[in-house]
């Protein structure tokens, strides 16, 4: 049973790209993998980036709410000292103001006491200092107003005409009742206690926030050090699989990390087994040659008159053995790569074709699901399929039946092969798959074929099952293959 080859267009391999200086990643060294940077880093660099910007963000907020709010208090005084001096002024018969009663604030009587008061009045020149004086406390000083507007509302500003001493200021202008004179009060106060307070604030708030800064720093150290403590465990447990021989990680593990340590158990016991196979594949691949191997030797030490015919016997015999191995080989090695997704149809179509070729005289009908894929490499497929039709043609009646998803299976796709030959006797099904098992030897084979088609299908976790063609009476091979996702 000679497997058939299913020719495909060559493609040809692409060429390497060439070396970008400017790629984010560094090549790594000899017995080194490439890194992209510590896990630890980036959550350090992350979490102190969102505290100082928080921390920045509520310190500004904080202060800006905290010295306005002592500006506020320190303007409300001042406002209240010069609504009460408007309270307590008056006009005389002969338009002049005076204090019906004390003003109550003992800095206005101490010179450069750092409380002032002030009135003027608007005159037929613009603005001019009255008669009545200031508050002693400014001495032989004139505050400076802003007399170039009517504030009809209390008017805050800063006033900086004593460089030694700034003061804030406060000023209204008023009618007083029997007069029509607009009168300017001003109250002005040093800022050296408000800047004070306001440095005290400031001072507070950065060493609070930059030690609360520092804290939660050293907390997120903490949080990676203690976070990222079971992916250094799972390092540890690693190197004791490489030092120590062990083949799995069992130390208990969070939550979120358990998936990961499955997975990575799941790669250990992927791996035995493929390491297990290829012993297997091995240790059978030198068993089967050995005997070939020891016949032609012996026939060569006794030069022996047939050793040509035998050399060529027992070649042909090595010869199975080798395909029959580097056919499984391939099956396991694709497998490993990945999950594939196969149209049946396509590749008996092209398998069909390829036979056609071969068989002429053979009439060939597929029919069945057009959409079924299946989870198997189309190289693998195509072998499996091409050994099963060709055997089909070569040794049915002359007509080849090929139904796919035959039967209802939501897991695997069932495929039948039929033929109107002669069949397989019942008590033949089983040794059939045998390597190098004929039951015609007049046609030309290597017995080969369905022990590939068995190994390869098992291999991906199918299975082909050998039984007679109700429509067709000659053989019917049910293959069950795994259904892609």
């Amino acid at each position: 049973m000679a497997s058939v080859t299913v020719s495909t267009t060559p493609q040809t391999p692409p060429a390497p790209e060439a070396a970008d200086p400017a790629a984010g990643a560094a090549e790594p060294r000899d017995g080194q993998t490439p890194h992209t940077g510590s896990l630890a880093r980036r959550m350090l660099l992350i979490a102190a980036g969102w505290i100082v910007v928080l921390l920045l963000g509520g310190g500004v907020a904080l202060e800006r709410s905290l010295t306005g709010q002592v500006e506020q208090n320190f303007d409300d005084q001042l406002g209240y000292l010069l609504n009460t001096m408007i309270a307590i002024s008056e006009v005389d018969p002969i338009g002049e103001v005076y204090f019906i009663r004390p003003i109550g604030e003992p800095r206005f009587l101490e010179p450069n006491s750092g409380m002032y008061w002030q009135i003027s009045a608007e005159g037929r020149q613009g603005f001019e200092s009255y008669s009545l004086e200031p508050s002693q406390s400014l001495w032989d000083r004139t505050l400076t107003q802003q007399g170039d507007h009517i504030d009809h509302e209390p008017h805050f500003y800063d006033n900086r005409q004593f460089p030694e001493e700034p003061l804030r200021a406060v000023e209204r202008t008023v009618i007083l009742p029997g007069s029509d004179v607009r009168w300017t009060f001003t109250v002005a106060a040093a800022r050296e206690e408000m800047d004070k307070q306001i440095a005290r604030i400031r001072s507070i708030l950065v060493w609070s926030f930059a030690a609360l800064g520092l804290g939660l720093i050293g907390m997120a150290v903490l949080q990676s050090y203690y976070g990222l403590l079971p992916l250094r465990r799972i390092r540890a447990a690693i190197q004791r699989i490489r030092t120590t021989g062990t083949n799995r990680v069992t130390d208990p593990l969070p939550l979120e990390v358990q998936p990961l340590v499955e997975e990575l158990n799941m790669l250990l016991a992927h791996s035995e087994r493929q390491a297990e196979e290829a012993r297997t594949h091995a240790g059978n691949l030198a068993h089967a040659l050995k005997t070939p191997l020891t016949v032609v030797n012996n026939a060569a030490t006794a030069h022996a008159p047939d050793l040509a015919a035998t050399v060529i016997r027992e070649a042909r015999t090595m010869r199975r053995h080798v395909d029959h191995h580097l056919a499984r080989a391939r099956a396991v090695g694709r497998r490993s790569v990945g999950h594939a997704r196969t149209p049946v149809c396509d590749s008996a179509e092209a398998v069909r074709r390829a036979v056609e070729r071969l068989y002429p005289e053979v009439r060939f009908d597929i029919d069945g699901s057009r959409e079924a894929r299946v989870a198997i490499e189309r190289q693998d497929l195509d072998e499996i399929l091409g050994n099963l039709i060709e055997n089909a043609a070569k040794y049915g009646g002359g007509s080849v039946f090929v139904t796919i998803d035959a039967e209802p299976d939501p897991d695997g796709c069932v495929i039948w092969i039929e033929d109107d030959g002669m069949g397989i006797p019942e008590e033949e099904r089983t040794r059939i798959f045998d390597r190098g098992a004929r039951l015609d030897t007049g046609k030309p084979g290597t017995g080969l074929g369905l022990a590939i088609v068995r190994d390869v299908a098992e291999i991906y976790g199918g299975s082909v099952e050998l039984n007679e063609s109700e429509d067709l009476g000659g053989l019917l091979v049910k293959l069950r293959l795994p259904r892609a996702g």
